[in-house]
C-alpha cells in the first residue's frame, strides 16, 4: 500500500525555489534540497524527479508568480506611465521577503547557454514581460500619454532590457538611491 505524502507539494516546491534562487543550480546539492525542503530524498525523487526536473518546476513556478505580480501591479495603477514605473519600483522594493535579484535572470546567466530546457523557460518568461510592457506602451501611445517617437515593440524591448539589468544591479547590492536615479533616467524615454 502506498504511503500518502506527508507534505504539501506547493510548500516544498516554494522552499526548493528559494534555495535555488539563493544558491544557484550548481551550488545547491541534493542534501541541501532534502534539508531545505524538509522531506526525504526518496519522496523528493518520487514527487519531482531528479534535481534538474525539480529546478525546472521551481523556475516555472517562479515565472508564473512574477508574471502574475507584474500584471497585478500594472493594473493597479491609474496611468500607463505609473504602471510602467511601478514595475521598475517592484524590482527595487524587493518586498517579497525573497532573495534579492531574479531567479529567471540567474537561470539565464547560469544555465541558458548549455541547457535548452532552461533557456526555453527563460525566453518564455522574458517574452511575457516584454509583451506586458508592449501592451502598456501601445496603450499609452494611443492615449497620448507616451511619445510615439519610438515604435511600441522597440520601446518595450528597451524597457525590458533595462528591467533585466536593474534586477542584476539589485542583486549586487547597489545603493538604492543610485538605482532610483537609473530608473528615473530610463523612463525619460517615455516622454
Amino acid at each position: 500500500m502506498a504511503r500518502s505524502k506527508e507534505f504539501e507539494i506547493d510548500d516544498v516546491l516554494e522552499k526548493a525555489m528559494n534555495l535555488f534562487w539563493l544558491q544557484g543550480y550548481e551550488k545547491t546539492s541534493m542534501q541541501d534540497l532534502v534539508t531545505g525542503m524538509g522531506i526525504h530524498k526518496r519522496s523528493m525523487y518520487d514527487t519531482f524527479g531528479d534535481k534538474h526536473s525539480l529546478y525546472m518546476k521551481a523556475v516555472e513556478r517562479y515565472g508564473r508568480s512574477v508574471a502574475e505580480r507584474m500584471k497585478e501591479q500594472a493594473e493597479a495603477q491609474p496611468t500607463v506611465k505609473q504602471a510602467i514605473r511601478s514595475l521598475f519600483e517592484m524590482v527595487l522594493r524587493n518586498d517579497t521577503g525573497m532573495p534579492k535579484g531574479c531567479l529567471m535572470v540567474n537561470t539565464a546567466v547560469e544555465l541558458s547557454l548549455h541547457d535548452s530546457e532552461a533557456d526555453s523557460l527563460v525566453q518564455d518568461s522574458f517574452l511575457s514581460s516584454e509583451r506586458l510592457l508592449e501592451k502598456l506602451v501601445s496603450s499609452g501611445q494611443d492615449s497620448g500619454e507616451i511619445s510615439r517617437q519610438l515604435e511600441a515593440p522597440a520601446l518595450a524591448a528597451y524597457l525590458h532590457n533595462a528591467l533585466v539589468g536593474l534586477r542584476v544591479m539589485v542583486k549586487t547590492g547597489q545603493d538604492p538611491s543610485r538605482l532610483e536615479q537609473i530608473v528615473d533616467i530610463t523612463l525619460t524615454v517615455l516622454d
